[in-house]
């Protein structure tokens, strides 16, 4: 029996449409209240570790404030000045010292005579909210409500060292309220006092009801707005249901001429099918041969890059000869002797320069035929035109070819793939790297594979999966500086030029490329 009808088509859809959205209203609104509780407990925590970070670091400020008072107080007595009238007017002062915003918070004086601790380890000299100890000696062992000995814990930290944060349950000032309090104790040696503040812990609990209440209306509110929007989007989902309802059956009414139609039209094209493999092919043909064309556009533009590298050096010599042609011409000291001197230095500036044009000239000669070449020699006349601009850089370049090999192939376009992975090397590593930049170029056979890698430490490929740098228009340079059509070509190349392989992988602290190709015997 089938369950849906051309005849009940609509009212599926609108009962279906209401169960989806209320379904995912009910979801959103339990994951909403669900993370607004995370939100406020978290809120929360973070106000309490915030509260009391800020109650300690005053009553830090307060009692190291105080003890600097002393200091300075004791250091205006005459050396043989008695020190106890400047004790009873500090003790004086201390006693009356109020801090915080409620100015319930006070200073509390200890005199140590066991810093070991013990049941009379000390007398409370001063305690505002405790006057009833102040002169009477004191126990370590005294707990709070919790059963915390927080004296043997203060005493033990200014053991170590000098100073100790402790939380403990006290009464608070005037009242018979127990309430969580931080306390700071600090060693004064000179007068084996320790010195101390404590700041009760309450106002927290005020700010957490207040953002509790405050948690609650929003919710409210937002539960509210949730609502209406619920039914409204309810209604206008439920009139959309509707009308596509209706929709789709006249679509279904009219759907079998639909059907003759489209036939009509796929028995149409799988007679034009062909031709259209045919045209496409040929598109991507002729795509293919504006990505050859502007690869050598930009190698062209690189050649004339690293001819200049190639020249400035000769240029700067050229010039410097002429200028001593001039100034010996001036002083009247050229002769006919100096004068062939300098002419041959020149010829043989010129005659460098010449070869130069000659190596990038044969370097970018297209090769029409396969032919054995030696890959030594190949590297070899690459460096020759890259070499300066990379070394300029302050880059090593580092050949490990324990023996050369021979291949047959393309010769120039494989220089063209040595090229173009040295360069991107030599512009990854300045992109990442002020000094000791690598490159290391190392050519190993296996059996009848022939390995070239080209590893550099210029910080690796940062795009994932790292295949996809093989990719056209794909680069990890800036938009300005790449075209992302060098890897591209370089693959292009060896794969189906030279059928071999080019792969890539990040290595240390760096990239390594792989040319892999079957040697011919």
């Amino acid at each position: 029996m089938k369950i849906i009808k051309e005849s009940n088509v609509s009212n599926i859809i609108i009962f279906s449409t209401i169960f989806i959205i209320s379904s995912l209203m009910l979801f959103n609104g339990y994951f909403f209240i669900t993370k607004q509780y995370e939100i406020l407990q978290g809120q929360i925590e973070d106000s309490k570790r915030t509260f009391i970070e800020t109650q300690r670091n005053m009553l830090k400020r307060e009692v190291d404030s105080l003890i600097d008072y002393i200091t300075f107080k004791k250091s205006l007595l005459p050396l043989d000045a008695s020190q106890e009238e400047l004790k009873k007017e500090v003790f004086a002062w201390i006693r009356h010292v109020r801090f915080g915003n409620d100015l319930n918070n006070y200073i509390f004086v200890y005199e140590v005579d066991n810093f070991k601790g013990g049941e009379n380890f000390a007398k409370m000299l001063i305690n505002p909210n405790r006057p009833d100890l102040e002169g009477d000696y004191i126990s370590d062992s005294y707990t709070d409500d919790n059963g915390k000995a927080f004296r043997k814990i203060f005493l033990q930290d200014i053991h170590e060292r000098g100073y100790s944060f402790v939380d403990y349950m006290y009464k608070k000032p005037e009242s018979q309220t127990i309430r969580p309090k931080v306390s700071y104790f600090k060693l004064y040696k000179e007068w084996n006092l320790i010195i101390a503040a404590g700041a009760y812990l309450d106002d927290i609990d005020k700010e957490i009801e207040l953002a509790k209440e405050q948690f609650k209306y929003k919710l409210k509110m937002e539960a509210t707005s949730a609502i209406l929007i619920f039914l409204l989007f309810s209604f206008i989902a439920n009139t959309f249901a509707v009308v596509l309802g209706k929709r789709i059956e006249k679509f279904l009414n009219s759907y079998n001429a639909q059907v003759k139609q489209k036939t009509l039209e796929l028995e149409n094209l799988n007679k034009t099918l062909e031709s259209r493999v045919q045209a496409e092919i040929e598109k991507n043909r002729e795509h293919e041969q504006l990505l050859i064309q502007k690869s050598k556009f930009i190698a062209l533009g690189e050649m004339i890059s690293n001819i200049a590298h190639q020249w400035r050096q000769p240029l700067s010599q050229l010039s410097a000869l002429m200028m001593t042609l001039k100034l010996k011409y001036k002083m009247d000291k050229l002769d006919k002797n100096a004068m062939e001197n300098k002419c041959v230095e020149a010829e043989n500036i010129v005659e460098y320069m010449s070869h130069t044009i000659d190596d990038f000239r044969n370097f970018f000669m297209p090769n029409k035929d396969k032919k054995e070449f030696s890959i030594k020699e190949s590297i070899d006349e690459v460096l020759s035109i890259i070499g300066k601009s990379i070394t300029n850089q302050h880059i090593k370049i580092e050949i490990d070819i324990l023996r050369d090999e021979k291949i047959i192939g393309y010769k120039s376009e494989y220089e063209q793939v040595i090229l173009n992975l040295l360069s991107n090397a030599k512009d990854a590593i300045i992109a990442t790297r002020d000094n000791d930049g690598k490159i290391i170029i190392k050519l190993r056979r296996y059996d009848a594979i022939l390995r070239l890698s080209i590893q550099d430490n210029g910080g690796g490929i940062k795009i994932a999966p790292i295949e996809k740098i093989f990719e056209p228009y794909v680069s990890t340079k800036e938009e300005s500086e790449g075209t992302g059509i060098g890897l591209y070509m370089s693959k292009l190349i060896i794969e189906k030029s030279m059928k071999g392989k080019l792969e890539a992988e990040n290595f240390e602290d760096g990239a390594i490329f792989v040319i892999e190709l079957e040697r011919e015997s």
